[in-house]
């Protein structure tokens, strides 16, 4: 139907050029031509935290879909949960659904899932990708929790669909891409936003040279993969700089807080002196707490995320600064990037995506698509959350 519109079109503009005729001697098809329906983006508001390269890229994959016009596919969008810190991705990965017209549902549970009840939102996920696999979906988006949803993954990649993991990667499954920010790099940029902190001396920032101890609420374990590459990279900047580099173990435990304690008892034994701090989770601002436990309440501390507590500390400048991973473009992208490489072809939408799939070393990376990080200082909090509020994303 929508090729006979087409060439339809095309004779018709032949005969008017050769026949010098008026419109009305130019035989009519009985036959209607079928509008060309074309994605209508909602322009993002231009501010200091707009990501221009990404919201470019973005411009380059609409256009290029555009070219043969919209046709919704299916498609389901896995989150770890809806609310708190994903409810920014949930707001994005909807609102790109609703410009491409696909047919489909952001799903997750509606509570967050403890180590109680980890193994059943697991369970839960691996389900949700089995359901999409037998109602014949063309792609799935999955914010997987670790190994555990490996093999549902492969098996919708054997089943033919096309996956894409965000905010967590399971970088040795079929999975096709990864969006969302590299965990080494936002490591290493928490460590700078330290460093660079307008404060103390000139060439340490924040911080006074060398010795001094700085304390990372991260990952020991290396259960989780992108927790450590985000910890490393803090342990390895500041590692290279002389630094004591202490790592405290974070724990996610509903409504239990009992690494504040630990956290304590770091600051108070650390020799030398602890002189900086860095959280990289969003329960990170946990190091305010422990820093005024122990009576060091003016010990710098950089965070991760934008939990409401953290924005609490933020307006009181006890937090300096909050790493922030964008998690509205994150939900965002993932919808057009399945849809891209259904209409237009895997390598089509690699090369669009380019500009934004480079490694820790700015070099080409065939595998994940880097959308970069927000830092955040405590004097511009509230020009951050009217940006969020014009996009939708507050958490």
């Amino acid at each position: 139907m929508k090729m006979t519109g087409r060439c339809w079109m095309t004779a018709l503009g032949l005969t008017l050029m050769t026949a010098a005729c008026t419109v009305q001697d130019v035989p009519q098809s009985d036959e209607p031509t079928e509008e060309v329906v074309r994605i209508r983006r909602d322009r993002t508001p231009i501010t200091e935290f707009t990501p221009q390269e990404l919201e470019r890229t973005v411009d380059n994959l609409v256009n290029a879909i555009n070219q043969s016009g919209l046709e919704p596919i299916r498609m389901v969008v896995l989150l770890k949960q809806l609310s708190s810190f994903f409810e920014p991705i949930a707001t994005g990965a909807n609102r790109a659904m609703g410009e491409l017209e696909a047919v489909g549902n952001v799903l997750g549970p509606t509570t967050p899932g403890g180590t109680e009840d980890g193994m059943a939102t697991q369970n839960l996920q691996n389900q949700q990708i089995a359901n999409a696999i037998e109602d014949g979906a063309d792609g799935v988006g999955v914010s997987p929790f670790d190994a555990a949803n490996e093999a549902s993954i492969n098996d919708a990649v054997n089943a033919g669909l096309h996956v894409v993991t965000f905010d967590t990667d399971l970088k040795d499954s079929k999975r096709t891409l990864y969006v969302g920010a590299l965990q080494y790099k936002a490591g290493v940029r928490a460590a700078q936003a330290l460093l660079d902190a307008n404060l103390g001396n000139p060439k340490f920032g924040a911080l006074p040279p060398p010795p001094g101890t700085v304390v990372v609420h991260g990952a020991a374990s290396t259960q989780w993969y992108d927790g450590v590459q985000r910890t490393n990279g803090v342990l390895d900047e500041f590692g290279k700089l002389g630094y004591t580099v202490v790592l405290s173990q974070a724990y996610f435990v509903n409504g239990q807080e009992f690494d504040v304690g630990v956290l304590t008892d770091v600051i108070k034994n650390a020799d030398p002196p602890v002189v900086g701090m860095i959280g990289v989770f969003n329960i990170s601002y946990r190091c305010v707490m422990a820093a005024e436990a122990a009576g060091k309440p003016d010990i710098p501390i950089i965070t991760f995320d934008f939990d409401p507590k953290t924005a609490e500390f933020m307006q009181k400048g006890r937090i300096k600064a909050t790493v922030v991973q964008r998690q509205y473009y994150e939900g965002y992208l993932v919808p057009y990037i399945l849809y891209g490489i259904e209409k237009i072809g895997l390598d089509a939408t690699k090369k669009i995506l380019a500009p934004l799939m480079l490694d820790e070393h700015q070099m080409p990376d065939e595998h994940r698509v880097n959308i970069g990080v927000d830092v955040v200082p405590w004097d511009k909090f509230d020009k951050y959350t009217e940006f969020l509020d014009q996009i939708g994303s507050i958490q």
